[in-house]
């Protein structure tokens, strides 16, 4: 467990208190020695606090250690050692919401896939499926594979491919639907 380095000894120059009736013990702000026997008394039961907040223990030993040395930092402005555990506790639950909130933002942003990137997996059962469709389509008639390529591949309409090739426009209704039939059949066989 780290131990709080206490401060030199060498007073800081302080303002001094306008209000009437306040002791310099109280208005100095909580000393490091309190602080450092608050550490050690309480260091668990502060550890217990943020893994109530937070799932993992390296998470909850980083914000207790943040929290003491944040109020470290500011023990002047606790100015009733007694109120020190009180502030101590709510610095680790702010500081576990922080943490929480970088968490969940941080699994927001990795959960959204990039727009043109796909997995590996994807990426080989695509090319699985490419290979597959390239062979069903070898196996087609010509005409029936002519249409289904401009028709789809090439995305003409249906008047498109028919004065392309010079067929009617029922031939070439015929020889899609045909050749999606002999497709799905080649498909299905692949799979």
């Amino acid at each position: 467990m780290p131990v709080i380095a206490p401060m030199p000894a060498a007073r800081p120059t302080r303002i001094p208190d306008q209000r009437e009736g306040v002791d310099d013990a109280t208005a100095a702000g909580t000393t490091v020695d309190h602080l450092t026997e608050t550490y050690r008394a309480h260091y668990r039961s502060l550890l217990g606090l943020a893994a109530l907040l937070l799932d993992d223990t390296a998470s909850c030993e980083d914000v207790v250690q943040e929290a003491f040395i944040r109020v470290h930092s500011a023990r002047k402005r606790v100015r009733d050692p007694e109120k020190t555990l009180a502030y101590l506790r709510q610095t680790v639950v702010n500081l576990s919401r922080s943490a929480l909130r970088r968490r969940i933002l941080g699994l927001k942003l990795l959960t959204k896939p990039m727009p043109d990137m796909a997995s590996a997996e994807e990426g080989a059962y695509d090319q699985l499926e490419r290979e597959a469709l390239i062979k069903a389509m070898k196996g087609l008639q010509r005409r029936q594979r002519e249409v289904l390529v401009l028709r789809y591949f090439s995305d003409m309409t249906e008047a498109q491919v028919a004065e392309m090739l010079g067929i009617s426009l029922g031939s070439v209704k015929a020889y899609g639907s045909r050749g999606i039939a002999a497709l799905r059949v080649a498909m299905e066989a692949s799979a």
